[in-house]
């Protein structure tokens, strides 16, 4: 697998980008009910490592209401998660502050292909002919 999510570190984050109509959720807000016309990004809040409700929000956000835009990861987000969250719809992340970002192709290269369907990969393996 290739390691596609941008990573931003933490001190180069910002909510308020020229030009961009940024939509912050709250993990525990429905991305069912929120009004995604004209948002170009969606931040995500993951407020400790261990709630993963953000993950259900991407999933939603990308495969049910067919969001296009950036979707990333903010808070409490490890070098561990991000493997999790390429395959949940995430585009970006940014790092807790001490996270090796040099680290994180390692997780990719672990975990280089998977059985099940995902957000950007909807077929299981066997419905694509693929072996795992």
């Amino acid at each position: 697998m290739t390691f596609t999510i941008k990573l931003i570190a933490a001190s180069a984050h910002s909510t308020s980008v020229n030009g961009q109509n940024v939509l912050e959720l709250a993990n525990d807000a429905d991305p069912g009910a929120q009004v995604l016309a004209g948002v170009d990004r969606i931040d995500l809040n993951f407020p400790k490592f261990t709630d993963g409700r953000a993950f259900s929000q991407a999933f939603l956000l990308r495969r049910r209401l067919g969001f296009q835009g950036e979707i990333r990861a903010t808070g409490d987000v490890l070098i561990d998660q991000l493997v999790q969250m390429q395959r949940m719809g995430f585009d970006s992340a940014v790092l807790r502050e001490d996270q090796n970002p040099a680290f994180a192709q390692v997780q990719f290269d672990r975990y280089s292909s998977f059985y099940q369907g995902d957000a950007l990969t909807v077929r299981p393996a066997f419905a694509r002919g693929a072996t795992v």
